[in-house]
């Protein structure tokens, strides 16, 4: 039997480390399958091993180099996926109410049966978080895997998200972040935990950590200029980030 949610303050979301992420796309492969399986309609793959593929991930890895003035270059990759935004603007501009957020846990969600595929949630989306789905062409996305997180018929384990029971890297954690003494709370506080693109004041509940100096590898630190300070300066990391989001 499937225990159902009652009704809190949660509010669930994903920590992603971006200093432990190695870009192995095992949280996408992973996304993929659980989602194909369970999701009512599988999630479409079109063209997949021809020239011109097309097809629905709720989770992806973008990789970006930095290049700072001096020292050698370095990777980040970058897992993004809905951010089940408090302010959520897709829920906003929904002219059938498909997309709703959960009052019980925070989770944002598209009722399938009244979206209508204009894609007005994808435009308003400031992180590209929306997929078309080109087959059923209504519009899906991460849903924190609400059909495990709750599952009473497998084992406790196994109740996160399936990126997150994938990950080798440990590099995704699930918890409640609107509790400060949760486990996720307590590694953002430590970590410096930030919001994606704060300025457009969705006030996302996922957060991302961002990578740490290499203190005593003997190596040249080429993400200091990026991480110091890493809140509201235009050269900080967030910064970055946005600039770099924005070519996608």
């Amino acid at each position: 039997m499937t225990s159902l949610p009652e009704k809190t303050d949660k509010k669930l979301g994903l920590v992603i480390d971006l200093d432990t992420c190695v870009g192995c796309h095992a949280c996408v492969i992973s996304c993929k399958e659980w989602n194909t399986q369970g999701y009512g309609a599988p999630l479409a793959d079109m063209d997949a091993y021809g020239a011109h593929p097309e097809g629905s991930f709720l989770n992806r890895v973008h990789s970006f180099e930095v290049t700072p003035d001096e020292g050698p270059s370095a990777v980040v990759h970058f897992p993004k996926s809905c951010l089940h935004c408090e302010d959520a603007p897709c829920v906003t501009v929904c002219p059938t109410g498909a997309s709703y957020k959960r009052a019980e846990d925070g989770i944002v969600l598209v009722n399938e049966s009244d979206c209508i595929g204009c894609g007005l949630c994808a435009w308003a989306c400031p992180y590209g978080a929306r997929e078309m789905d080109p087959s059923e062409q209504v519009m899906k996305k991460c849903t924190l895997c609400v059909d495990r997180i709750y599952n009473d018929n497998i084992p406790e384990e196994d109740r996160v998200p399936s990126c997150v029971r994938t990950c080798p890297a440990g590099a995704r954690h699930f918890g409640d972040l609107g509790d400060p003494d949760s486990d996720v709370s307590r590694l953002v506080a430590e970590r410096g935990g930030m919001d994606l693109m704060p300025e457009q004041e969705t006030k996302p509940v996922n957060k991302y950590l961002p990578p740490r100096a290499k203190d005593g590898l003997g190596e040249t630190d080429v993400l200091a200029p990026y991480l110091d300070p890493v809140t509201e300066e235009a050269d900080g990391f967030v910064g970055w980030l946005d600039r770099a989001l924005s070519r996608i």
